[in-house]
């Protein structure tokens, strides 16, 4: 068993949930923002909160899934096409790798891409660190620079990152975190850092049979379930909250009227979860929305690159049509 499933069944065990932390770890605008969320009409959080360290591991273990087809699927588009897409991006640029988890996918391109500088960016700073050190060793040539960011809210890359030549690269479809309206606020603070003479390379997940989707999000072994829940712990960590993992559970499902995939954490008995300075009651099967995952077609994800200043130049599929992965450039102002 690998060490990322053993983590995600650990999670799932009620008898090592850790001791409630009653004081709050998270900066103040974290705590505000995610007390806000709780205290909303519709509870939700955003779902940067799913990864901390051990989330980010969960969430290595789902992408091993037989049901988690957007991994293996998107892979085999680069392994398929890779050297059309290295043609159409070009080599020597700075490939800037937004979300990059365990920097694996970007590794994966380096032979064909040869990058001059990578720039991983995650939120998990301990994570990322952890995944950049290895990579040193077996890239030694390529200048890297890890940067901790929330991409949720406005960044500006800082003076290290090559300016020219700038590559962005988000795979993995979670463009879709984003609803289209933030997705296209997003691509354009994207756009603000590009150069004229750089791109973006983006993952992007089709609409495609509900049962797919529902199955890719709500897997068989209940490794979804772990990472969804193991969100309240790090919750628990960051507001001082005292939310009991064995009270909820996970549901997803595939929301057809809004092309999205929804996940959220159902209360399974009323309760009450209190933090310093605040609480909140839940009935009975009342939910917090920790997720939602948006499915495009083609033409739709072209049309929102273009709201936000690119132009997609390039596409790439799989057989079946599940999932696409675009090449794009900075529009001409």
């Amino acid at each position: 068993m690998s060490m990322t499933r053993t983590a995600a069944l650990r999670a799932l065990s009620p008898s090592v949930a850790p001791a409630l932390p009653r004081t709050a770890h998270g900066a103040p605008a974290t705590v505000a923002e995610i007390a806000r969320g709780l205290l909303a009409r519709q509870a939700a959080t955003s779902p940067k909160y799913l990864y901390d360290s051990l989330g980010s591991r969960l969430f290595e273990a789902i992408c091993e899934l037989p049901e988690y087809y957007p991994t293996r699927t998107e892979a085999a588009i680069f392994a398929r096409h890779g050297e059309d897409i290295a043609r159409r991006v070009g080599t020597g640029a700075t490939l800037i790798d937004l979300g990059a988890g365990n920097c694996a996918k970007a590794a994966s391109l380096f032979p064909l891409l040869r990058p001059k500088q990578y720039v991983p960016i995650d939120i998990s700073r301990d994570f990322l660190n952890e995944a950049v050190s290895r990579l040193r060793q077996r890239f030694p040539d390529i200048a890297m620079n890890a940067l901790a960011l929330d991409l949720s809210g406005p960044f500006l890359l800082p003076p290290e990152v090559t300016p020219q030549r700038r590559v962005f690269f988000y795979p993995g479809s979670s463009i879709g975190n984003f609803a289209p309206h933030e997705a296209i606020a997003f691509l354009r603070r994207v756009r603000e850092n590009a150069s004229h003479d750089g791109g973006l390379l983006i993952g992007v997940d089709l609409i495609k049979d509900a049962a797919v989707l529902d199955a890719a999000y709500d897997d068989a072994i209940g490794v979804t379930a772990a990472f969804n829940l193991n969100m309240l712990r790090h919750l628990n960590h960051l507001v001082g909250s005292d939310f009991d993992v064995r009270q909820w559970r996970h549901v997803a499902f595939f929301n057809a009227e809004d092309s999205r995939v929804e996940m959220h954490l159902e209360a399974r008995t009323a309760l009450t979860v209190r933090w310093p300075g605040g609480e909140r009651q839940f009935a009975r099967g009342e939910r917090i929305h920790t997720e939602d995952s948006y499915k495009y077609t083609r033409d739709s994800f072209a049309d929102l690159l273009a709201q936000a200043g690119f132009h997609a130049d390039a596409v790439w599929t799989d057989e079946a049509g599940w999932f696409a992965v675009m090449h794009a450039r900075a529009a001409s102002a």
